[in-house]
């Protein structure tokens, strides 16, 4: 079975689109797949109360009781290994990833960005796009490298800015794109077939 860890820091709303994904699905059946642990560097991340009720192992690592990003990363580095990832998905975690835990998953990290990357990479990516005078915006799922948001793509969906949109609007639009395309990648990824970009 290849386990799937999934990493959140807050609602975990991605997490529960991959989950809901994965027993619809029956990925253990279809493509030998689970979700074997869900973790935060948050107590408080709301998202751990649905992994729980969906029976799967969760943990929490408090990054502020760590000296340093290395310490933290070197400490959820062994605790992601010790399910034997296959694939670790990035689901809302608020964390910067050093370099050396980059590599450590190298090609089988994943990411979603709330923007149509290339473009706007980074933080406050609605309030860009609508200060640029964007007609459309979007999601996108990559590869995670050491460069920021700047891995492969694997999956995007693109939604219009509407002329009274402010970040707020957008971003609700756009992450409902996102419950869609984060487990079609996830599970396209599994089974090594080309993602193509869907139009939300």
């Amino acid at each position: 079975m290849r386990n799937i860890v999934i990493l959140i820091s807050g609602s975990g709303s991605n997490m529960a689109a991959i989950v809901r994904a994965a027993e619809q699905g029956r990925w253990a059946q279809c493509l030998n797949a689970q979700v074997a642990a869900v973790l935060s560097n948050r107590s408080d991340a709301q998202g751990l109360d649905f992994a729980k009720d969906h029976g799967i192992p969760t943990q929490v690592l408090d990054h502020k009781a760590f000296a340093s990003r290395e310490d933290f990363d070197a400490a959820l580095m062994a605790e992601i290994d010790g399910h034997a990832p296959a694939l670790v998905v990035l689901a809302g975690f608020m964390r910067i990833l050093t370099p050396g835990f980059v590599a450590h998953f190298a090609g089988r990290l994943l990411n979603v960005h709330p923007s149509l990357l290339p473009a706007f990479p980074g933080l406050n990516t609605h309030q860009r796009a609508i200060d640029a005078g964007c007609r459309f915006a979007g999601a996108t799922v990559h590869q995670v490298t050491a460069e920021l948001d700047h891995g492969s793509i694997l999956a995007q969906a693109v939604v219009p800015v509407m002329p009274d949109d402010i970040a707020d609007t957008l971003a609700a639009r756009v992450l409902t794109q996102e419950h869609l395309i984060y487990p079609q990648a996830v599970a396209q990824f599994l089974t090594q077939s080309p993602m193509r970009s869907k139009r939300g």
